[in-house]
């Protein structure tokens, strides 16, 4: 797998080997870990895609991506799909940074990168979710064209139709 990349940007797939360090909470050989990381969203991303390896393999393209600033290399964060495309082509993601690098435009830049790659492999339809109060992860979403569909008492939901997005 190849790293999926943006202008400040590199989304590196996770490997096994990475979540198990991720779940252990330290970095492997050479690699930098802004402060903060992992949070407890990639500690649950980890742990996904290692039960997803153990239960059905690799699941490919469908995978927890580190989100890595290109100037120094730095882990500040991740994104990914919680699995393969249903049988509709939908799929849903995650993602988050660490506190010190929020506001800078990094999610939008991350997320509209993987709404890309997830068009590119033939996926017709997005879901993300939100907690009603984290207002910073709405915008990010509807910065990316995601739309609000849904809300519940805990959260918001999102979705974008990728068959009818406009080119950027």
């Amino acid at each position: 797998m190849t790293d999926l990349e943006t202008p400040r940007l590199l989304l590196r797939p996770m490997s096994a080997c990475d979540a198990l360090q991720v779940r252990a909470g330290t970095p492997g050989a050479g690699a930098r870990w802004a402060a903060g990381y992992p949070s407890p969203g990639d500690l649950a991303a980890a742990e996904r895609f290692l039960n997803t390896c153990a239960s059905t393999g690799d699941p490919g393209p469908f995978r927890s991506y580190e989100i890595r600033r290109r100037r120094d290399g730095a882990v500040i964060g991740g994104l990914g799909f919680h699995g393969a495309p249903d049988e509709d082509g939908h799929v849903t993601i995650g993602y988050g940074l660490v506190p010190s690098t929020r506001g800078r435009g990094y999610a939008s830049e991350a997320l509209r990168a993987l709404l890309r790659f997830a068009r590119d492999q033939g996926v017709s339809c997005v879901h993300g979710d939100t907690d009603v109060d984290n207002l910073a992860s709405q915008r990010v979403m509807e910065a990316v064209g995601m739309r609000l569909v849904k809300e519940d008492p805990r959260l918001k939901h999102y979705r974008i139709d990728l068959d009818r997005r406009a080119e950027e």
